[in-house]
C-alpha cells in the first residue's frame, strides 16, 4: 500500500466512525483528524462542557462568523503536511467540509450507513458526550433532526463508497479491508 489514502468518514451519530478509526489506527497506524476536535479545543479553552448542544452551537457560531468552509480549510492544512500512508478525516457533516479535501486526488469519502435503532443502542453504550447516557429514544430521534445531523444524510449521494455497519464488528472489519483494496 504505497500510495497515500485519505479517507473522509461520514455517518450519523453512533454509526461507527470511531470503530473504523480505531481499526485503521491500530492495524495500520493511520493518522486521524476529527472535525469535532477543532470545536472541542475551543470549548476546552472556554471551560464549557462538551454536550451535543454546545458542540453544535459552537460549530454554527464559527461557521457563521468565518464561513461555512472554515473547518474544511483547517482540516486541509492539518493533513497537508502529514506523511502517513493512511489518513482519516472523521466527522464530515456537510458538503462544505470537503471543499478543500476533494481537491486531493487521494481523498475518498466513505459513508457509514446504520439504522436509527442500532445507532441509539450504540450511543447509550458508549457514553461519549456529557448528555448521552440519559437519552431516551425520543430524545435521540430529536437529535437526529438537528441541523448538523440533517446535512449528513445528504452527503450519502456524494460518497465514493458506502459501508453498511448494521452487522458485527468483524463484518465491518472485513468491509474496511475490502475498501482499502
Amino acid at each position: 500500500m504505497a500510495e497515500k489514502i485519505i479517507l473522509g468518514l461520514v455517518g450519523e451519530i453512533a454509526s461507527g466512525k470511531g470503530t473504523v478509526v480505531k481499526y485503521l489506527t491500530e492495524k495500520y497506524g493511520a493518522s486521524t483528524y476529527r472535525f469535532s476536535t477543532i470545536i472541542r479545543d475551543v470549548l476546552d479553552r472556554m471551560y464549557i462542557d462538551h454536550s451535543r448542544e454546545s458542540l453544535q452551537k459552537t460549530s454554527s457560531m464559527l461557521r457563521n462568523t468565518y464561513g461555512e468552509n472554515i473547518f474544511a480549510e483547517v482540516m486541509a492544512k492539518d493533513i497537508r503536511e502529514d506523511t502517513n500512508n493512511i489518513i482519516i478525516v472523521d466527522g464530515i457533516r456537510r458538503i462544505e467540509d470537503i471543499e478543500f479535501l476533494k481537491k486531493n486526488p487521494n481523498f475518498k469519502m466513505v459513508f457509514i450507513d446504520v439504522s436509527l435503532e442500532k445507532r441509539y443502542e450504540r450511543i447509550i453504550q458508549r457514553n461519549e458526550n456529557a448528555d448521552d447516557r440519559n437519552k431516551t429514544f425520543e430524545d435521540f430521534k430529536l437529535d437526529a433532526q438537528r441541523e448538523a445531523e440533517l446535512t449528513i444524510r445528504e452527503l450519502r449521494e456524494h460518497a465514493d463508497a458506502i459501508l453498511d455497519n448494521n452487522g458485527t464488528p468483524e463484518e465491518l472489519e472485513s468491509k474496511i479491508e475490502d475498501l482499502l483494496k
